[in-house]
């Protein structure tokens, strides 16, 4: 028998991220639950309320067809894009051309990776918002871009300090994130903010990428970055059925702008998909078309959770925006304790309920944490109780 040793080791790409940090709280938690605890999730953002029944039955009945089961086009199916464009069109008032400004994904974070794929060089700096998702630092350095944290801060409404920006060197910035509604803190975008945000790019020749997921949660007024007049130009939109439509795990979600944009993304895609099932692009047709009464009913829902988990920051002593929009309700820590990690590892070992430190999304948030809606009204009364 060879005795001689093989080494076989991970990519250096590897080194340059960490493994997401709700992928071992989730192990540490199941390893709690083994010994006998009874943990309270009020963590991750994964809606548990189910899709409108006619979206589940399209993908039922048209998945039982003997035609929709081979390889789909990388572009989506045409009644998929005309859909969106229809989505945009009736909710953020925006004229998108479904043939080629419209490319559905297999989930928004899978366009993260393409974007930066198609449009990012090995030393190209890309601005990150500092509290931000965490997907957008590391998804930059697995494609060799240099990381530039933009701080978010309260008393700016965790908006962009753009003239501060402006006083550093952005000769190599290619690239900045944003997302509005803003994930974790919950603050509302404005079409003045992003008025600010084109002007800002156009001078400095950087691609603006507003990742948008979050807009129709315990919100009425949907705002697309790309409908600023001479957006198109520097900008991408990105949205989700995720949130809006109790879609996570389906993994259905879309990127919107130029054509040429599309086309690079395309590139980057096409070789690392074979489209979408057609029973499911199917069903999110059928996802996109459903009124006003939808986004009513699962608001109500939110709603009244969202007032117990206000209950739960009191009871914290945390205080919070009472204005916020979206999934989560984030706040800041008493100064009582020196950070959020301290504060959710407390409750999390003697309540036995998990709550998101801020510092996950980002130095900016190391006195915050967050807290899902994603959890019925009995299981939050249980949280409130153990606090």
């Amino acid at each position: 028998m060879d005795n001689h040793q093989v080494k076989i080791q991970a990519s250096q790409r590897t080194e340059l991220v960490q493994e997401y940090y709700f992928s071992h709280k989730l192990r540490q938690i199941e390893e709690m639950r083994k010994a006998g605890a009874d943990i309270i999730n009020l963590g991750i953002g994964s809606p548990d309320l189910p899709p409108a029944p006619a979206v589940v039955n399209k993908l039922s009945e048209t998945a039982h067809l003997p035609n929709v089961h081979g390889y789909q086009s990388y572009n989506g199916i045409p009644a998929l894009r005309e859909a969106f464009a229809g989505w945009y069109r009736k909710y953020f008032h925006l004229t998108l051309n479904p043939a080629n400004e419209i490319l559905p994904l297999i989930g928004s974070k899978e366009g993260i990776m393409h974007i930066c794929m198609a449009f990012i060089n090995p030393g190209d700096e890309v601005l990150v918002p500092d509290p931000g998702y965490p997907t957008y630092t590391s998804v930059t350095r697995l494609v060799g871009g240099i990381v530039r944290p933009y701080k978010l801060e309260e008393k700016n409404n965790w908006h962009p300090d753009l003239d501060e920006l402006e006083k550093s060197d952005l000769s190599k910035v290619k690239m900045m994130w944003v997302n509005y509604p803003h994930m974790p803190t919950g603050a509302s975008g404005s079409m003045l903010l992003f008025e600010k945000l084109v002007a800002f790019a156009r001078r400095h020749n950087i691609l603006l990428c507003n990742d948008n997921p979050y807009s129709f949660i315990l919100n009425n007024q949907h705002l697309s970055l790309l409908s600023v007049p001479g957006a198109k130009e520097v900008a991408l939109e990105l949205n989700s059925m995720s949130k809006s439509h109790n879609m996570a795990g389906w993994r259905i979600g879309m990127v919107a702008g130029k054509a040429e944009f599309i086309t690079a993304i395309v590139k980057v895609k096409s070789n690392m998909d074979s489209g979408m099932f057609q029973p499911m692009q199917l069903a999110a047709v059928e996802a996109l078309n459903l009124g006003d009464e939808w986004y009513a009913s699962v608001n109500e829902t939110y709603a009244k959770r969202r007032k117990l988990v206000e209950a739960i920051m009191h009871k914290l002593n945390c205080t919070f925006d009472a204005g916020q929009i979206g999934l989560f309700v984030w706040g800041k820590i008493p100064a009582t304790y020196a950070s959020g990690e301290q504060l959710t590892e407390e409750i999390l070992h003697k309540a036995h309920v998990f709550i998101t430190p801020g510092m996950v999304f980002g130095e900016q948030g190391n006195g915050y944490i967050r807290i899902s809606l994603c959890a019925n009204e009995q299981m939050l009364g249980k949280a409130l109780e153990r606090m």
